[in-house]
């Protein structure tokens, strides 16, 4: 639970060109030319890229966009899933006190949209990480694979932004803290730290919250869009931990003090910061009442939680959790999410998340 001076803190940071179409940060890495073509040197990167190959699908085509989308009957379905407060808090004295039924659905729309949104703008940064990746790792076998990953991000962007444009009509700017998360990511000139941040952490949450929501969600279009994105993002993070793990496995105690403190604090944004201030601002709520309630809601921690089933046990397949005495793993600990490092790490799940062929097939007109 966050206390007053950390939700002051939260509240502190806000979107300053969330009216603006473009957003400039500057890349401070080098672009590495690599002579050594050798395919294969790295076989689980090479298998991950003969895979990466014959699991495309076209976002236009494959999947059922001609289907009704009744949002309000999704939320019906997906009952108790959003905000547990407004059925478990005492609301009296606050600005939820008056809500009707008509109220709650609203702002049941509102939430869903706003998550939504949120996987379409962190797509796009992963989109642009990637990029990046292409440009600054050394290893040739890395660079076909993340090319790879760039067509990815580009169909899920695609696809995010159609299925919010024409099924849902409503669309939020990006996070303030997603966003800075997704600066700082790119800002920063180190190739592994792109990977770290952005594979590792980023994807390895949406991962998760793609899961949870493809497991509630009963309808056919997002079930199926989500089906094929998360056959894609298990790909992406088993690309991080396979191409980390050889190269974490060389650095010195201080220089992995930096990964574990990366990560760390990327962890912490992810699980504490993206809270949905935007959906009470569009609701005309005051957003300080309103966060507070939601921080005492008993269920949030339980879903936080669960966001972190992907990370904890690649971080510890990376080694990240026990080097320097044990500083990430007792940072977790804190978190209460340590109790995910034995769960199956993406660098051997990937291979079950793949589409069969039957799903490759183009979805009926």
């Amino acid at each position: 639970m966050l206390s007053d001076e950390e939700l002051t803190a939260l509240l502190s940071i806000t979107n300053s060109d969330r009216d603006e179409t473009t957003h400039a940060v500057t890349d401070h890495a080098d672009a590495i030319f690599t002579w050594d073509y050798e395919k294969g040197a790295r076989p689980a990167l090479d298998k991950l890229y003969e895979k990466a190959k014959v699991s495309q699908w076209n976002g236009e085509t494959d999947l059922p966009w001609h289907l009704d989308v009744d949002p309000e009957r999704d939320i019906e379905q997906m009952a108790g899933t959003f905000e547990s407060f407004a059925t478990q808090a005492d609301l009296s004295g606050t600005p939820f006190e008056k809500w009707s039924d008509r109220n709650w659905m609203d702002f049941n729309l509102e939430q869903h949209a706003w998550t939504l949104s949120q996987f379409l703008h962190g797509e796009q940064g992963a989109l642009l990480c990637t990029a990046k990746i292409v440009e600054t790792v050394p290893w040739i076998d890395a660079k076909y694979y993340a090319a790879t990953q760039v067509m990815d991000e580009a169909r899920h962007v695609e696809v995010f932004a159609k299925y919010l444009d024409t099924k849902i009509e409503r669309k939020y700017p990006v996070n303030a803290h997603l966003g800075k998360l997704l600066d700082d990511i790119i800002l920063d000139s180190r190739w592994d730290l792109t990977y770290l941040g952005m594979q590792i952490m980023v994807e390895g949450l949406a991962l998760a919250a793609f899961g949870f929501m493809h497991a509630l969600t009963a309808e056919p279009l997002l079930k199926q869009l989500l089906r094929y994105v998360m056959s894609d993002e298990a790909r992406h993070v088993a690309f991080g931990v396979i191409s980390l793990q050889e190269y974490y496995a060389g650095l010195t105690d201080a220089e992995m003090l930096e990964r574990q403190e990366f990560a760390y604090e990327a962890a912490v944004r992810m699980r504490d910061r993206f809270m949905g201030q935007e959906v009470f601002e569009r609701m005309g709520v005051d957003v300080r009442d309103a966060l507070t309630l939601v921080n005492q809601d008993p269920g949030r921690p339980i879903f936080q939680a669960m966001l972190f089933s992907k990370i904890v046990p690649n971080c510890r397949k990376l080694g990240l959790l026990d080097r320097n005495d044990g500083w990430l793993r007792e940072r977790f600990t804190e978190m209460g999410v340590i109790g995910f490092e034995h769960w199956v790490d993406t660098g051997d799940e990937y291979e079950t998340m793949q589409l069969g062929a039957d799903e490759l097939a183009p979805a009926a007109s």
